[in-house]
């Protein structure tokens, strides 16, 4: 009698493994293979056509930590500008969405935020080219307010990704925090008050801890993809604005570099990767 729990749980786990089958194929498949033939290609030589042959090598991992460090080092740092900016930006946007007394209002903003993902990212970004050009509004209404003799350089500039990434990603901000504060008892802030705390220490130390999930959820959220952005800084930066995206774009096109490419994709896998172990700890930790 005692062996029949026994059995039934060694059912309910041989039934669960069948579930869960399908979806382990096809992380296996589609996702772990993928990887594991990047990985084995970046330490292949280049071949004719750019293609990987033998023998291996860690030449392709030396080439890309001597000759594109400074790729790495821009594509990281514009990568932290732009979720900064979306967090100074979106952390105050959430907090007022969230204090709409006014459900009506409520939702017509939070509509406002998502409404820029029924357009594709593509299209978006070509609406940016056109705003940023030469000839583009903000120029025109510069020069038509007499404060421009002639057009600036907006277009091919890291400041035109700046703003196009920012632009782009500053939702993945605001919606996590957005969720952070619906949850936040506001009656924290007045015991605060009534404990002597100022509205800045009060902010300080009640409002940010309790949101702050919120924030390190919308810092990946915006960090991760825009490390790897590729679309953004080919229309918007040109040879300006180059980052680890456009890098291993150019390395499979052509008579590229294959494995070089794999090493550069390597490269970025491992730096996301990082950023999620950090997520993942300090998310615990905050969970505790």
């Amino acid at each position: 009698m005692a062996s029949t729990p026994v059995r039934l749980r060694t059912r309910e786990k041989s039934k669960g493994f069948l579930l869960a089958l399908p979806a382990i194929f096809w992380l296996g498949v589609f996702f772990l293979l993928p990887v594991v033939i990047v990985l084995f290609v970046s330490f292949l030589t280049r071949g004719r056509g750019g293609a990987g042959v033998m023998p291996l090598t860690l030449a392709n991992y030396e080439r890309v930590f001597n000759v594109f460090s400074g790729v790495l080092t821009d594509s990281v740092w514009i990568a932290f500008l732009t979720t900064v900016i979306c967090l100074v930006v979106g952390y105050p946007l959430a907090f007022f969405i969230s204090t709409r007394k006014n459900a009506w209002a409520r939702q017509l903003a939070l509509f406002m935020i998502i409404l820029p993902f029924w357009t594709n990212f593509l299209v978006r970004t070509y609406a940016l080219q056109t705003i940023l050009g030469r000839e583009g509004i903000i120029n025109n209404f510069l020069i038509s307010l007499g404060l421009l003799t002639e057009p600036l350089q907006l277009l091919n500039t890291s400041g035109a990704v700046l703003i196009g990434l920012v632009y782009g990603y500053l939702p993945f901000m605001v919606l996590p925090i957005y969720a952070s504060v619906e949850r936040f008892d506001f009656r924290y802030v007045e015991a605060a008050h009534d404990l002597g705390a100022n509205d800045l220490r009060a902010f300080l130390r009640v409002v940010v801890p309790l949101t702050l999930p919120g924030v390190i959820a919308g810092f990946i959220l915006v960090f991760i993809p825009t490390i790897g952005a590729f679309v953004t800084p080919d229309l918007l930066g040109g040879t300006e604005g180059i980052m680890i995206g456009n890098l291993i774009n150019q390395q499979f096109k052509g008579n590229g570099n294959q494995p070089l490419g794999s090493a550069l994709s390597v490269v970025m896998m491992a730096m996301v990767m990082i950023s999620l172990l950090v997520y993942v700890r300090f998310g615990d930790r905050r969970a505790l």
